[in-house]
Formats: structure tokens, C-alpha cells, sequence
């Protein structure tokens, strides 16, 4: 079997990775041809497009890097229509992805999409189109299979989060980062928005000298990038390629909103969640995202378990205040790490979700083609 994949960010590199794992190991002579990152790589799949050409932030960012976009868009179906695979594998990265679903659709190239785009969250709309040009779409939060079919009498797949999966079968190989307890700061994976963030996240490691603040530093970002914010804090340093080690030792956590505070939560650290945008960007997604939190832990338990600093909120005397009742406030502490253990709960399912997903994929790929109208 031939299979196309694509994968446009960090995060789709890993769950990515252990799909091409759990595909591999069902049929070995399966032959995947991906954009992708070092993960998949080293899984088994032959990258042709690394991710990090193609990560733009915000809507001013994707304005600016259009002509970019638009040739990686038409390099992709040049690719796919050479290849000829019997599917057709889009993980996440909805800008991307859906458009090449489309076109795929119309050249009768049948079509998974694993990781729905958060249609829930703003252009519902969008759910129309996807319903005709993709077979079969697979779902990893638990709302999403209710609102899907309410909203728009559409029967997607649960298949479990992929990063309950990741992280329950993570062993820790590394000694201990620190003799003093460690905060995790996490400020994301694109330089635009680390540039944002983490000169506030590291204001907070002055107030907590007993602590060692450790940045988790993004894949494909190198490390003299992050040396001139640090410099200055003799209570902070960075590793690279060790974010679940940097979690399985943290006591408390900074995180930039995104997959990582879901992550932090199913590491059961206790966490302050931040997001600073361009303005431009900001004022425009205010205006069209319309959910009331914005981290995934706070999303899938429909409360606010975890404190959300958004754009001007993002301080770091904001962010002292709220790491501080996380490190002196045990019920508050314990609490949080109580909600983790049931969000975990929430998020488990009898197999894991890389496994559902390669099934999926070989019974999509079995099913006779129906020519596209």
C-alpha cells in the first residue's frame, strides 16, 4: 500500500511519527511518502518536506508569506498526483490541508483527515466542504463526536488523543536536570512568537530564586537563538529535544497555549497558560473564535481549571501572582493535579489512538474507489 501524508507543524511530527509506527508494524512493506519532521523520519517515512518550512502564525503572518504558501500548495499536488497514493493522510494543519483535500477529492484520491480543524471554534461553515471532499475524518477530543453529528448530522471517529498514548508510554532515561525544583517554561515553537513570550515568562525566575527555571527549547530552533534571553537570569538555562523530560522532574510550569498545555496536564504538572498574539492577529481572532477558553485542558473539562493570560494579561507580574498560589497553596496545587487525573480519564481509550488510526487507514483503503462526480 502507498500512502501520502501530511503533517505541518510540531506537533503533527509526533502523533505522525507513531501512526507511521503503528502502520508499519501491521504491514511492513507499506510504503509512505510524508512532510513531516525529524520524528517521522526516523519512524520509517520518507520525508520530502520538512515542517518547519512551512509554520506562519496568525492571519498577518500568512498574509505576508502567501506567495510561500501558494507554492508549497502547488509543489504538494504536483507530488501527490506523481505518487498515486491509495490514501491520502491529513494530520491537522486545517489551512493546508484542507485545500489540498479538495483538489485530492476531485482527482478520486481517497481522503483521511486525522485531527479535526477546530471548526467548533470558529468558520463552522467550513464543516460543508469538508463533508464532501473527505471519507473519513478521525476526532481526538471528546466533544467533538457529539457536535459534529448534532450540528451537522456527520458521523466522524473518536479515536482517543494521541498524546494520552505519547505520554503514558514515555520512560524517563535522563538524571535529574537540577538539584532545585524545576518550573518548565514553555513558550512555543515558532521564533516569532518565542521572540513575544519568553522575556516575560523569564522577568518571573527573578521572584523564585530557590527555583531552577528550565526553557524547553522547540525542535529546529537553534540554541544560540534562545542565549540572549537568558543571559541575564542565572536561575534559568534551556535544553533541547528533552520537553517530557524537562515535565517528568517540573514542579510547576509557564506554557505558551497550544498542544503543550495539554501536555503539561497529562504530566499532571500544575501550570500557567499564556498567549500574546500580533495585535493585529489578536483583535481579528477575537472577533471570529468564538470558544470560552483558550487551552485544550480547559476546552475538554468545560471549566477553567488552568489560569488563561491572554494578550495584555500576559505579564509577567500577572504570571508571578499565579505561579506563586501554585507553589505555596497546596489545596490549590493538589486540586489542579486532581482535575489532570480526570482529564487523563476523560481521554482514555481501550486502544491507543495510533492503532485506530492505521485501521482506519487500511479499511478506508480497501473500499472500492467511487469515481469523483
Amino acid at each position: 500500500m502507498r500512502l501520502y501524508i501530511i503533517a505541518g507543524e510540531a506537533s503533527g511530527d509526533l502523533h505522525g511519527s507513531n501512526l507511521v509506527k503503528a502502520l508499519l508494524k501491521k504491514a511492513p512493506d507499506t510504503e509512505i511518502r510524508a512532510w513531516g519532521g525529524d520524528l517521522m523520519e526516523r519512524a520509517g517515512a520518507n520525508i520530502v518536506k520538512n515542517y518547519s518550512e512551512l509554520a506562519f502564525m496568525g492571519f498577518s503572518e500568512v498574509v505576508m508569506n502567501l506567495r510561500t504558501i501558494l507554492n508549497n500548495i502547488a509543489w504538494c499536488k504536483k507530488d501527490i498526483a506523481s505518487f498515486k497514493p491509495d490514501v491520502l493522510v491529513l494530520i491537522d494543519y486545517p489551512g493546508f490541508n484542507l485545500r489540498i483535500a479538495e483538489w485530492a477529492k476531485k482527482q478520486g484520491i481517497k481522503v483521511l483527515y486525522y485531527i479535526a480543524p477546530q471548526v467548533w471554534a470558529w468558520k463552522p461553515n467550513r464543516v460543508k466542504k469538508m463533508k464532501l471532499c473527505i471519507d473519513r475524518m478521525l476526532v481526538i477530543l471528546p466533544f467533538e463526536k457529539e457536535w459534529f453529528k448534532t450540528n451537522w448530522n456527520w458521523e466522524v471517529t473518536y479515536v482517543g488523543h494521541p498524546l494520552a498514548e505519547a505520554i503514558e508510554g514515555f520512560k524517563p532515561a535522563m538524571q535529574n536536570f537540577t538539584e532545585r525544583p524545576i518550573v518548565a517554561v514553555l513558550p512555543g515553537s515558532r521564533k516569532q512568537e518565542i521572540s513575544v513570550k519568553l522575556p516575560e515568562m523569564l522577568k518571573v525566575a527573578e521572584q523564585f530564586p530557590a527555583y531552577q527555571f528550565i526553557v524547553g527549547m522547540a525542535p529546529g530552533i537553534e540554541t544560540d537563538f534562545y542565549k540572549s534571553f537568558l543571559e541575564q537570569y542565572p536561575n534559568a538555562s534551556a535544553v533541547q529535544g528533552a520537553t517530557y523530560e524537562l515535565l517528568s522532574q517540573a514542579k510547576a510550569a509557564i506554557v505558551t497555549s497550544g498542544t503543550a498545555t495539554l501536555e503539561t496536564a497529562l504530566f499532571g504538572v500544575p501550570e500557567v497558560v499564556c498567549y500574546k498574539g500580533s495585535p493585529i492577529s489578536y483583535h481579528i481572532a477575537k472577533r471570529l473564535v468564538k470558544i470560552k477558553y483558550i487551552s485544550l485542558v480547559n476546552l475538554i473539562m468545560d471549566k477553567p481549571i488552568v489560569k488563561e493570560l491572554i494578550q495584555s494579561e500576559m505579564n509577567a507580574a500577572n504570571i508571578i501572582k499565579e505561579l506563586f498560589k501554585i507553589l505555596h497553596d497546596d489545596h490549590h496545587y493538589q486540586s489542579m493535579k486532581a482535575d489532570f487525573q480526570e482529564l487523563k480519564e476523560k481521554l482514555k481509550t481501550s486502544e491507543n489512538a495510533s492503532a485506530r488510526v492505521a485501521q482506519s487507514i487500511f479499511d478506508l483503503s480497501a473500499i472500492p474507489l467511487t469515481q469523483p462526480e
